[in-house]
């Protein structure tokens, strides 16, 4: 292996207790609303919010949309809205053992480094805590991962808010 050449880092994060939340100060116009899996949002801001960062939703075709759509039918798709525009994405993925994951979260390029993202992450956390899991009446655990060709404030924003690292792993 090339030395010269870093290694991605993948950082899996948890919270097991909202109470753990930090929240960022309220952005007046920043909010969340609910899309329909059909949706063309779901696919043109994911795809958008992951085109810097080597996401697979930047690349798929719509035959691969379907197919990924198709096999994760309990998904949430929730749009990050700025003044009621487009501003970002925070999908849930309700889980077993009381899990929900954060499967992607992030802002579309042009409300980067506009002081967004500690409070899009809080609506964020807050709706995964009110996500009931396949198995459980309610959340015990929200979980997501990060690597370092994620934005490079993303990890700081996840400690910031309360979540913890559990695992550390080097790409495969």
């Amino acid at each position: 292996m090339n030395d010269s050449i870093p290694q991605k880092i993948i950082t899996y994060l948890e919270m097991t207790d909202l109470a753990d939340l930090n929240p960022a100060p309220a952005v007046p116009g920043l909010a969340l609303r609910r899309l329909d899996t059909d949706s063309p949002l779901v696919r043109s801001v994911q795809a958008r919010v992951g085109e810097n960062y080597g996401w697979r939703a930047a690349a798929r075709t719509e035959e691969q949309w379907e197919e990924h759509l198709a096999a994760r039918p309990q998904r949430q798709y929730w749009l990050i809205t700025f003044a009621d525009a487009p501003a970002g994405v925070a999908y849930l993925q309700p889980g077993t053992g009381g899990n929900v994951e954060i499967s992607a979260f992030g802002l579309l390029p042009a409300y980067l480094g506009k002081g967004l993202g500690g409070y899009a992450l809080t609506l964020a956390l807050r709706q995964a805590w009110a996500t009931e899991p396949l198995d459980a009446p309610t959340a015990r655990r929200v979980w997501l991962h990060t690597c370092t060709e994620d934005h490079p404030h993303a990890l700081g924003n996840y400690l910031k808010r309360g979540m913890r690292p559990y695992r550390v792993d080097p790409s495969r």
